[in-house]
């Protein structure tokens, strides 16, 4: 017999005896179940050291048991629970009883519910066809409850332990759950029948938590479970409560289940079975015990892992020594002549591309050749020919080992149903080649709009250059935006062209390379501090992988940026029990990539506005949450104090120190403001305050110690202030020598903590924005906006320190 102990965390003090568990699952699988009946659930909880399981023992269906077996259980009273496969909600279908300690009544409930259930359980099903098992498909009336009945396996009789509080919050929920994106991933928070209601009802991540075990401890996720409504509740910190647990048997009790999780797990190698949900609603606490009052567990067979990819051949696909490209037409504007000229265009050499054409010399001045390898290997090919030609083309690639990476550009390959039997075959084809002595070659796409990689001086968007012109982009700046969709980062960039990223690169519908293959490898690369991400789903497992690089990259000092379209519905993922449904499929990924370290944005807006943050603000100093605020107008002054609090994390008015309050005042005086001017904060100049004011009160604001980041208010549409795009000597000119852009600009420069500017104004002070933006710094339209932002980025901020600093900081 084997105890393990720190399986996977060295902090861990759980010692667990899988072997049991692992005899648990054989015997259940080898009678060709695939789920633990609830007393198998109790003796795997024994198995992991849990403090307190009820005593039970089952009745089996067809036997008649003395009265010694019914009073086999402790207690004045007794639990009733009708035991089957394919019963998992038991309370709803009369299926869970309290009777007395007596032979005579135990009897009785125990015939009345091996006939009841079934009768209630076929009507539930009647009115919840979506919810039935597979195994009564079809049926309905006395066959549907015939063939439950069947299926009940007897009655089990549970000691009855009540909990020391009937009160709401005092149940807990304790899940673990496999995910196709992230593996396992454990969850804790209100339990009890109204899970789901508290889950729905209180704001996210205050009634239930999650994270992803391979990348959490005990104590990490404890220190995330601090944090909801749940432990406030156990702890006894709410009027009228007293503590009913210790943080010692919560945090032995998460860890003993991360070990859990990670032993029965699809990244454990060695995996005899894998748990594909394990949930344990509610917990209760009699005595400072924790007691399991319910508990289920669905396992599977370990599956065949796959082939990792090469991730290191993204540098021939980022910087390609050669270029070839099939699909370019000599006649007309197709997307692969766009592609052609976009490349061109860049600068790329035109001696170091090929077109893939038969019969012909060259266009536009580029060498045609008749084969993908007629010129030896390429660095990399662009696809550009229908969907229905590309498995052709990728199964000449491979067999000629004719290129390092490939660019799928169609689309349309397994997004419909007639294409999906062709894109299968495709992936089982790029697969294999994995497995050859150096990897085959990677493929980016299908439906990719292509790459622009700046470093590597090239750029194959299929986007006609007047439609977005090669200087429509601002001067280079070390990030990299990745996204699943071409068209978000087209429309982004056309509507943001201050963003300017080194890479922006289309991931399309990951037929091969992943999302977390590429942060993988951006992680490392020298030409990027700032990494942005757009998703819409993650391949198999691949959710886990990216988590983990977001995390090393933090701690490399880089930041990232994660946005996750397709929300809702939530749970979609759900098996049997509450734990798929309360911390649903969206809901874990933000989870797991925020507490890798990334930004984690909520919409399109925010995710915009926080990539502008990184790429102007990553080299700032970011050492706490308080706050400087300038406006020159009331609503504006009220409006940011109003945006400090983002939910999840508040920024605090920095107070000031009488040395800063006193150069304020002097300032006010020389601009005869000091009798419509208070010094507070946020500090409202009024419209009669000029440039100069605006930027020297921020000067200060900058030098004090009491604050670690400033927003200014420009209030272009001020008499006094030098803001429109006329020429130099206009008293109102932005080119003045002494304007505020200037003024800004330097004062930018200056400082190492961020200056954040909001310019609330109409297009004819667009320009300003513009210049203050290509600056590198960070100016947005209202200055609420300005003040929301700037607190979501400050937070992942401090995140980030807290985790390459092994927790200190803020959370």
């Amino acid at each position: 017999m084997q105890n393990y102990d720190a399986f996977s965390h060295a902090k861990t003090t759980a010692k667990i005896n899988f072997d049991a568990i692992t005899e648990i699952f054989t015997q259940a699988h080898a009678e060709g179940r695939t789920s633990l009946f609830e007393h198998e659930v109790y003796r795997v909880m024994e198995s992991i050291g849990s403090e307190t399981p009820p005593q039970v023992k089952l009745i089996p269906r067809g036997t008649r048991p003395s009265d010694d077996d019914l009073m086999s259980i402790p207690g004045e009273k007794i639990v009733l629970k009708i035991v089957s496969p394919t019963i998992v909600h038991k309370t709803e279908v009369g299926g869970v009883r309290i009777v007395e300690r007596e032979p005579s009544k135990i009897r009785s409930a125990w015939r009345r519910m091996m006939y009841e259930v079934p009768e209630k359980y076929a009507r539930w099903i009647e009115r919840h066809p979506d919810a039935s098992p597979a195994e009564y498909a079809g049926l309905s009336g006395t066959a549907l409850e015939e063939a439950i009945a069947l299926d009940l396996t007897g009655v089990l009789l549970v000691q009855f332990m009540p909990p020391d509080s009937d009160a709401f919050g005092n149940e807990l929920i304790v899940g673990i759950r496999r995910t196709r994106e992230f593996g396992m991933v454990l969850s804790a928070g209100l339990g009890g029948t109204d899970a789901e209601l508290y889950a729905e009802r209180f704001k996210k991540s205050q009634a239930i938590v999650a994270a992803s075990t391979k990348l959490t401890d005990g104590e990490s996720f404890f220190s995330y479970f601090r944090q909801t409504i749940s432990f406030e509740k156990l702890a006894g910190r709410t009027r009228g409560q007293e503590r009913i647990v210790s943080d010692d048997q919560l945090l032995e009790c998460f860890d003993a289940c991360i070990l859990l999780a990670n032993y029965y797990s699809p990244t454990n190698p060695e995996a005899p079975f894998i748990i594909d949900e394990f949930e344990i609603n509610p917990f209760a606490f009699t005595d400072f015990l924790m007691v399991p009052l319910d508990g289920l567990c669905k396992f599977s067979l370990p599956e065949k892992a796959t082939t990792p990819r090469p991730v290191a051949k993204i540098k021939n696909l980022l910087h390609p020594d050669t270029i070839g490209i099939i699909g370019v037409s000599a006649s007309r504007e197709n997307f692969g002549r766009i592609i052609l000229r976009n490349v061109l265009a860049e600068g790329y050499p035109k001696e170091q591309v090929r077109i893939i054409r038969d019969g012909c010399e060259e266009i536009d001045g580029v060498r045609c050749i008749p084969s993908i390898d007629t010129d030896g290997k390429l660095d990399m090919l662009v696809v550009a020919v229908p969907a229905q030609h590309i498995p052709v083309v990728v199964d000449e690639v491979i067999e000629k080992d004719a290129a390092n990476s490939v660019m799928l550009i169609a689309g349309g390959l397994g997004e419909t149903e007639e294409s999906y039997e062709r894109a299968q075959k495709v992936i089982a084809d790029i697969n294999k080649a994995h497995e050859s002595s150096d990897g085959g070659p990677v493929f980016i796409g299908a439906n990719c709009m292509g790459i622009v990689s700046r470093p590597g001086g090239y750029n194959t968007w299929f986007i006609p250059e007047n439609k977005f012109p090669r200087n429509g982009l601002g001067t280079p700046r070390r990030a990299a935006l990745v996204s699943q969709s071409g068209a978000f980062m087209l429309f982004g960039l056309s509507r943001y062209p201050h963003l300017s990223p080194n890479y922006m690169i289309s991931m399309g519908n990951q037929t091969d390379l992943t999302l977390g293959d590429m942060v993988t490898y951006l992680k490392d690369d020298d030409n990027v501090d700032v990494i942005a991400v757009y998703a819409e789903g993650f391949n198999d497992l691949d959710g886990l992988a990216f988590c983990r690089s977001v995390r090393e990259a933090v701690m490399a000092g880089k930041e990232v940026v994660f946005y996750k379209a397709g929300r809702t519905p939530e749970g979609k993922s759900a098996t049997s029990g509450h734990t798929a449904s309360l911390a649903g499929d969206y809901m874990v990924a933000e989870s797991c990539v925020r507490q890798a370290g990334a930004v984690v944005a909520q919409t399109v807006e925010q995710f915009q506005d926080l990539f502008v943050l990184a790429e102007t603000l990553h080299s700032k100093k970011v050492e706490g949450n308080r706050l400087g605020a300038i406006s020159g107008a009331g609503f504006e002054a009220v409006s940011m104090a109003d945006s400090i609090d983002v939910g999840t994390f508040t920024m605090k008015l920095a107070p000031f120190s009488e040395k800063a309050a006193n150069g304020f005042r002097t300032l006010l005086k020389e601009k005869r403001l000091e009798s419509l001017v208070s010094v507070s904060n946020p500090m409202d100049l009024t419209p009669a305050g000029d440039d100069e004011l605006h930027v020297e009160v921020a000067k200060i604001m900058l030098d004090e110690p009491t604050v670690d980041a400033v927003v200014l208010a420009l209030t272009p549409l001020s008499p006094v202030m030098q803001s429109l795009d006329t020429e130099q000597g206009d008293p109102f000119s932005m080119h003045n020598e002494k304007s505020i852009l200037s003024r800004a600009m330097e004062l930018a420069k200056q400082s190492d903590k961020p200056l954040v500017c909001a310019s609330d104004g109409g297009m004819l002070f667009e320009p300003m924005r513009e210049a203050l933006n290509e600056a590198g710094i960070p100016v947005f339209q209202t200055a609420d906006r300005a003040v929301s932002a700037l607190a979501r980025y400050v937070q992942s901020r401090l995140h980030a320190k807290s985790i390459r600093c092994g927790g200190c900081g803020i959370r």
